[in-house]
């Protein structure tokens, strides 16, 4: 993986950049729509390329590893093959998920027990079977095991944690580096800064971080129920550390005033469930603001979803038909709405990218901010 740096904001530290793996190329910022378990819910993948022009997708390895299992997945050739997907994939690591099982896990130094949320079976995570996991999987950035702590957690538990996701991350690191990709194309390794809202921490896990010095690097541990502002200041110290030449990732973040934000202060990824699973439930996103669109003020509104044109979808719906759709519980109505979402982040971060190498995207942010954070 390479990534090459073509222009930065005179006016903030927000940075345009390529990212260039063997699946394709990635023009940063970037958003990554979030395909769990191989689907980007409702979504097929020929929308995905032509319609959304997603250029990367995630994937979760503790979902794949539970089901459909690695048995299959290396048997189809990895998950490319498996959901026909051509372009490059992120997996994290699983460390999310587990965190989000609190009463199904067991986190020790060896790695994590945990009971599957589907049938109960046991299983155990350790740095390198989930390093071993994502080869099978054959994402092309691999995500480091780490422990994602709550918010809020006092600052001994926060340290001790951050102690134990680095020596996981040499465990991983060791493992990644005595092992081979599987199908023929390369892969690589993020490792993720911990310390949750400790400023102290944070820059002790982003030196730790930096001088590991892998081709990128991840930001975790945030938006988990911290304000915004204290997110972004743990960001902005984190950022102000990672190098510069390298992407920089923050994880689940967010709704579309997070992510101008975080590009300002020099973010070069982004991945979150937001767009999805808030279309399903009628919530749009849109370049004039937020949309319920469940509401009756829109039940004979025959004007487009964003009259800005923001999302290709504007060309063919309008929203008194999206909300007949969702009243109706029509499944098409879910299949519109993520579509949607999903084109207006692709729209947004293209435009952030747009206005970094213009040497505009300062004055642009503010104005967008205040729009997208409006109820309509």
């Amino acid at each position: 993986m390479e990534f090459r740096l073509i222009n930065n904001d005179p006016n903030s530290k927000a940075r345009a950049g390529e990212i260039t793996t063997d699946h394709g190329i990635i023009p940063t910022p970037i958003f990554m729509p979030v395909g769990t378990g191989g689907t980007v819910k409702a979504v097929h993948q020929r929308e995905l390329k032509d319609d959304i022009q997603a250029k990367i997708i995630l994937g979760n390895t503790y979902h794949l590893y539970l089901r459909p299992g690695m048995e299959l997945l290396q048997k189809a050739g990895g998950l490319h093959r498996f959901i026909g997907w051509d372009r490059p994939i992120l997996t994290d690591s699983g460390g999310y998920q587990v965190y989000s099982l609190a009463d199904k896990r067991k986190i020790k130094e060896e790695g994590v027990s945990f009971t599957s949320h589907i049938d109960g079976s046991k299983h155990n995570f350790t740095p390198e079977k989930v390093m071993d996991i994502q080869r099978v999987i054959g994402s092309d950035i691999m995500m480091a095991l780490d422990e994602c702590t709550p918010y809020p957690c006092d600052h001994r538990y926060a340290q001790q944690s951050m102690g134990m996701t680095h020596r996981w991350l040499k465990r991983c690191i060791d493992r990644f580096d005595s092992t081979e990709p599987l199908y023929g194309y390369t892969q690589t390794l993020f490792p993720i800064v911990q310390g949750s809202t400790y400023k102290d921490l944070r820059i002790a896990s982003a030196e730790f971080i930096a001088n590991c010095g892998r081709e990128g690097n991840a930001i975790g541990g945030l938006s988990v129920g911290e304000p915004a502002e204290v997110m972004y200041e743990m960001t902005e110290v984190v950022c102000n550390i990672l190098p510069t030449e390298k992407p920089r990732y923050l994880m689940g973040v967010g709704t579309p005033a997070n992510i101008l934000e975080s590009i300002a202060l020099g973010v070069d990824m982004f991945d979150c469930v937001m767009p999805t699973r808030n279309a399903r439930n009628g919530m749009l996103f849109t370049a004039n603001g937020i949309i319920n669109i469940r509401n009756e003020k829109w039940k004979d509104d025959l004007s487009p979803i964003d009259p800005t044109g923001a999302s290709f979808v504007d060309t063919y719906y309008t929203k008194a038909y999206l909300r007949h759709l969702m009243v109706s519980k029509e499944i098409l109505g879910a299949q519109i709405a993520t579509l949607h979402n999903l084109a207006f982040y692709l729209w947004l971060v293209t435009e952030a990218r747009n206005k970094i190498i213009e040497g505009t995207f300062a004055v642009w942010k503010t104005e967008m901010v205040k729009k997208v954070s409006t109820r309509l």
